[in-house]
């Protein structure tokens, strides 16, 4: 451990020399598109690098995801009311490059009960650990997108029912009545 720095290895097996060292440091989180320090103890971990894959053809750069994160009300044990594990993750739908006009269109259309000014979130508290919340925050952000680009299914083509199925549909009819019939008052003769 350096002179100055407070903390201690972690990870560290004996002999090896190697550990991940735990000080002191500031931790950057996205809240509203802006950058704000916060000076964490421990460890600062980052969720998935690099932009998230929506489709073959769609990635959205990390510039474009907003982060929050708060206590969870989730399971934790003795954590839970001193770590900040759950994230939510903002994605502003009508105002990102990344969307084409017929994707912000179609997304917009889809998402509408979802979105507050045009910003659909998605928030994740499941796990204990605030970097399986990001990692389900994104999967769950991409299946919605997903879902939401996705192209209408095709038209249904109107058909006409066949004679075998209207013939067993009538048969049924027949015998119901003869069913429903039997059930009537009998008459003394």
């Amino acid at each position: 451990m350096q002179p100055g720095h407070r903390g201690t290895a972690v990870g560290a097996h004996p002999g090896d020399g190697v550990g991940a060292l735990v000080h002191e440091q500031p931790r950057e989180e996205r809240v509203d598109s802006g950058l704000q320090s916060r000076w964490h103890h421990g460890v600062i971990m980052v969720g998935v690098p690099g932009p998230l894959q929506i489709t073959s053809r769609l990635a959205l750069p990390e510039s474009e995801l907003s982060w929050r994160f708060s206590r969870s009300s989730g399971p934790g044990g003795q954590s839970v009311n001193t770590t900040d594990s759950r994230a939510e993750v903002s994605f502003d739908v009508a105002r990102s490059p990344s969307l084409d006009e017929h994707q912000r269109e179609r997304a917009l259309g889809r998402l509408a009960g979802r979105l507050v000014d045009g910003v659909l979130s998605v928030v994740a508290q499941d796990e204990r650990s605030q970097l399986q919340n990001r990692e389900l925050a994104t999967s769950r952000l991409a299946q919605v997108l997903r879902e939401a680009l996705a192209p209408p299914p095709p038209p249904r083509r109107p058909t006409k029912p066949t004679r075998g199925s209207k013939e067993r549909r009538l048969a049924g009819k027949k015998l119901r009545s003869e069913v429903k019939r039997g059930r009537g008052r009998q008459a003394d003769g």
